[in-house]
């Protein structure tokens, strides 16, 4: 089965990870969990590692039992990269090249054969910013793909209206698609 690493970012929807990351598993994928240092807030890293029965990366920090970089081992063996809830902080650096963390690290070490699945969540008026669509656009033309985030709903932050992060099921379905 494919090597699926699940991203998380800092978002009220991380707790949705959980389940895609038990659905994956009950489906016989073999997953492994990083999080950025503001998914922590949210969800917590443990809970991801019972689920994915792996060590979860939030940190360059948490490299060093290994001599090589865990980042770029699971860059190798990595058939999807899935960032789901996708931050548009986390959107920005990707599109633009940079790697303060575990997650945008392996993004730009990902193997050639490896594909991209971006869930964005986030306010709607984050996500319908100039900057934050170029970024889509950037990282569209790289070849990564997205879903979502949904057109209509309730949003932590009290708004209706776009930047939900996209169900679980329609996540499911579009990563047994790319894999």
């Amino acid at each position: 089965m494919p090597t699926i690493i699940i991203g998380i970012t800092g978002s009220i929807a991380a707790y949705k990870a959980a389940d895609i990351t038990s659905q994956l598993i009950k489906d016989g994928h073999e997953v492994h969990v990083v999080m950025t240092t503001s998914a922590t807030e949210f969800i917590t890293p443990l809970t991801l590692q019972v689920l994915s029965r792996n060590p979860v990366l939030v940190s360059l920090e948490d490299e060093k039992q290994a001599w090589k970089p865990g980042h770029i081992d699971l860059a190798d063996r990595a058939d999807l990269l899935v960032i789901a809830p996708a931050s548009a902080n986390t959107i920005g650096n990707m599109a633009n090249g940079l790697a303060p963390d575990p997650l945008t690290s392996i993004y730009l070490a990902l193997n050639t054969k490896a594909k991209t699945l971006i869930a964005p969540a986030m306010n709607g008026k984050m996500w319908d910013h100039a900057a934050t669509q170029r970024n889509v656009k950037t990282l569209t033309k790289d070849g990564c793909h997205f879903i979502g985030p949904e057109e209509d709903g309730m949003l932590a932050c009290g708004y209706k209206g776009k930047g939900r992060l996209q169900d679980v099921e329609s996540i499911l379905e579009k990563i047994n698609e790319l894999v």
